[in-house]
């Protein structure tokens, strides 16, 4: 401030050597910060930890990604509204799943699925895939895995009980979309995959 009321060589002489200990400080912060990412490159790679190796290697070749919150509107307009944001991507995932006309009524008087037996309970638990997200129901899959013989009689008994009624709870019919980003414009809905 001193250097916009009055500005003398050695009010300018200040603010320069001001400017130059702020970019010290911070580019040893960088330093530092680069070194302890290394560290722990060099940790997981020693430690056969090959996923945590190369999420953060890649993540040193992205760079930073800022996360954008703009979804652009069938007119080609950026919408910011939280509101109108889930409007756009119901928009456009209703024209990949709308079954406008099919019916999905099922007229049986035998039940839509036979008992299960347990050894398929079994094969179903070991073939659930390890470290990704969880489904709409928050169970990760190595809960399943982790809780023995008695977790998995449980969960039978629990699916033969449900599966033998009429109508499948509300619960198993809904489902969890996740736009996943292929390529182009990120603020475009129609250049992300649906999962």
């Amino acid at each position: 401030m001193q250097w916009l009321q009055d500005p003398n060589q050695s009010n300018v002489d200040n603010l320069n050597n001001e400017r130059r200990e702020d970019s010290r400080h911070f580019r040893n912060k960088w330093k530092e910060y680069l070194k302890e990412k290394f560290d722990e490159l060099e940790t997981n790679s020693k430690i056969k930890n090959i996923r945590f190796l190369y999420r953060g290697k890649n993540d040193f070749k992205k760079g930073y990604q800022p996360i954008t919150n703009l979804v652009k509107d069938e007119k080609g307009d950026l919408v910011t509204g939280f509101h109108s944001i889930l409007a756009s991507w119901k928009n456009h995932f209703s024209q990949f799943f709308n079954a406008h006309g099919v019916s999905c009524e099922i007229h049986t008087a035998e039940p839509l699925v036979v008992e299960l037996s347990a050894f398929k309970v079994v094969m179903a638990i070991e073939k659930l895939k390890r470290h990704k997200s969880p489904s709409i129901d928050r169970i990760p899959a190595e809960l399943f895995e982790a809780g023995g013989r008695t977790f998995r009689s449980e969960i039978h008994k629990l699916i033969n009980s449900i599966w033998t009624k009429d109508e499948l709870p509300k619960v198993w019919k809904e489902s969890f979309i996740v736009p996943i980003y292929k390529k182009g414009d990120e603020t475009d809905c129609s250049n992300y995959r649906d999962f």
